[in-house]
Formats: structure tokens, sequence, C-alpha cells
């Protein structure tokens, strides 16, 4: 994995408000100019959410939608061509305002995990419960971001493309707290070795091209995350502990960049810029790091995707994380 890479200093995570797919490419591109991604909008329904999307990059295997979720079956139907529909929207309006762009491009797709967790079998229960088809599953979404990327890189090929995967599941997937089809049990915990190995094989399709890991749930594992290749963490900073400053401090000198989610993802007050990133001043000197790496180490981002914010919160969220992120080169100390 390339270690040398300079992330911009603010990005924002993913998911946007609305449903119009010029509009949150314009205002994403216009508010992140060294360090755009691709938006995705939630509030157009089944398809174009989180879960959704990601299916619809599934090779040899496709997912509709059923009352209780996202369950995969023999062959494309109306949801797959729904989602599929959304993306290419969303990708023409990205070309559309990114003509020339060269640099930084982030594109998010939910990880094998979270994947997993979320998908059910015929049986209704989800791919987790199976490790046949969580390895099967794993492979489709390698190879459906391998496809993905190049399609990116065909519309916008100036771009340096990084790869996002959502893994907000992670931790329960660890820990054996994700609910069976019943609700009355849970699955097992998974093997932490085989949790980093299925991420390494998703990992592994960028080649030598960085990818971000997010999770917006507490008790992030760093190190694994580390371990499976990835280049950056993103997280929601206000979760974390004095309890993660080893394994932060020890990622950080490891060579692992941190995405800070520091600006709330729903509307309210926005502190000042500097007040911001106040926390991650002083996660700094806590863990001994020098304040000069600061700005090289650390992209700032919202906490979690804005697709609950209003429009307007959403631009000024991601104004704010540009703002932050100057004080925070300006001022490290």
């Amino acid at each position: 994995m390339n270690a040398d890479i300079r992330f911009g200093p603010a990005t924002g995570v993913g998911s946007m408000p609305g449903a119009d797919a010029r509009e949150a490419a314009k205002t994403v591109t216009g508010s992140f100019e060294d360090f755009p991604h691709l938006p995705e909008l939630p509030a157009r329904g089944p398809g174009a959410d989180m879960i959704g999307r990601t299916a619809g990059l599934l090779v040899e295997l496709y997912a509709r939608v059923e009352p209780s979720g996202w369950r995969i079956g023999d062959r494309p139907g109306r949801d797959t061509r729904r989602a599929r529909s959304w993306l290419g929207e969303d990708l023409d309006a990205l070309e559309e305002f990114t003509q020339g762009y060269e640099g930084l491009l982030k594109i998010q797709a939910v990880g094998p995990w979270t994947l997993a967790a979320a998908l059910e079998l015929r049986n209704g229960e989800v791919a987790l419960s199976d490790p046949g088809a969580c390895r099967d599953l794993t492979a489709s979404l390698a190879e459906g971001l391998r496809q993905h990327l190049a399609e990116v890189h065909r519309r916008v090929p100036g771009a340096q493309l990084v790869l996002q995967l959502d893994e907000p599941s992670l931790v329960a997937v660890l820990r054996g707290q994700i609910k069976s089809a019943s609700g009355y049990r849970t699955h097992r915990a998974v093997d932490r070795q085989i949790v980093e190995a299925g991420l390494r094989d998703v990992v592994g399709v960028h080649g030598d091209g960085p990818v971000v890991v997010h999770s917006c749930a507490p008790d992030v594992p760093f190190a694994l995350l580390h371990r499976a290749g990835a280049t950056a963490i993103s997280f929601d900073f206000a979760l974390l502990t004095e309890r993660d400053d080893d394994a932060v401090g020890e990622a950080v000198e490891a060579g692992t960049r941190l995405f800070a989610g520091v600006v709330p993802g729903t509307d309210g007050r926005l502190s000042d810029p500097a007040g911001s990133v106040m926390g991650v001043r002083t996660l700094w000197r806590r863990l001994g790091l020098a304040p000069g790496l600061l700005a090289e180490a650390v992209t700032i981002t919202p906490s979690c995707g804005l697709a609950g914010a209003s429009p307007d919160y959403a631009r000024r969220a991601l104004a704010h994380c540009v703002q932050a992120a100057r004080s925070l080169a300006d001022n490290p100390e």
C-alpha cells in the first residue's frame, strides 16, 4: 500500500441530503477543491441506500428488497437495475463537475463485513451466518469494486482514486452482536484473523492505491485495520476515549492516516473552526507526537454521513471542515 500519499486536508464521508445528483456533485466539488468525493443520496429510496448501492456493484450476485431488508436472489431484478441507474446518474454528475480535474477523488462502498451482516440469504438469515456465503460475497464485492474503480477512472482520468470502505457493523461482527432473523439470538463472533483476511482481500483490489476504512461506531479496531492494509482510518472523533490512545498512537506511528470526524453530521450550531479541532490537538499532545506532523497525518471530515442533515447545514458543515483543517494547519499547537 502506498504510504507516501498526501491526503487533502478535508473531505466528506459520503452521503448527502436530497435527491438531486447534480446539486450534490456541485456542492461537494465546490467545497473540497483538492479532495472531493462521489456523493451518495439515500433519500431517493432503496437502491440509493448504502447497502443497496453496494449490492448493485456485486458481480454474479444480485439482491432484491424484501420487507426485512436486502436479500440475495438468483438474477438481477428491478431493485438491482434501480441501484445501478442511480449510481450512473451520480457518476454522470460527478463527471460533469470534474472536467479536467487532477487530484484526489474518493469513492465509497460498504465493506465486506457490514455487507455480510446486512444482506440476507434465501433462508432469511444474514450472509454472516454462513462462512461460505461470506467468502462468495467478499469475492463478488472485490470484483465489483475493481470494475467500479475502472469506470470512475475512465470518467475522471486525471484523478487519483481513493477507495473508502464503510464498515459501521465491523465491531458488532467481531463481538458477536449481530442479531439473527428471529431477534432472539446473535450470530457468533467472527474470528479476527478471518475478518482481517476478508478486509485485506477487498483492500487489495485497489493495488497500490489508497484505501480508507470508515466506521462511526465506538472502539474502532485500529490495529486490525492497519494490518489489513488500510492507508487511513475514518472515525467519529467524539467516540474516542483515552483507552484508544495506544492503538491510535501506534497506528499513526506505523504510517496510518486519520480521518477525524469532528463536525456533527446533523443540524446544530457549529463551533468556531479552531474549537472543532481542539480535541485533535489535545489528542496529539497526549500521544506525544510532533505537532508538525499533525496536518499531514489528519484529514478533517464530518463525524458521519450527512444524509440526515438539511441541505443548508450540509453545505455549511463541508465548508466548516475546510476551515477547521486550515486552523489545524496554521496552528498545530
